[in-house]
């Protein structure tokens, strides 16, 4: 059971998460540099991992 506190916060993390998704396709679609693509990607990597935390 997730308090009130606690949901607002996995809601604002799958928002990010969301957010870094949409920024690696938008970038790939735009003909991004591989550098540029591997940061994004690094992002959202971090940003899945900030989710497992909830464990």
């Amino acid at each position: 059971m997730l308090s009130t506190a606690e949901l607002a916060d996995l809601q604002d993390r799958l928002f990010q998460l969301r957010c870094a998704a949409e920024d690696v396709v938008t970038a790939a679609q735009d003909g991004a540099e591989n550098e540029e693509l591997r940061k994004l990607a690094a992002e959202l990597v971090e940003s899945a991992k900030g989710l497992e935390r909830l464990r």
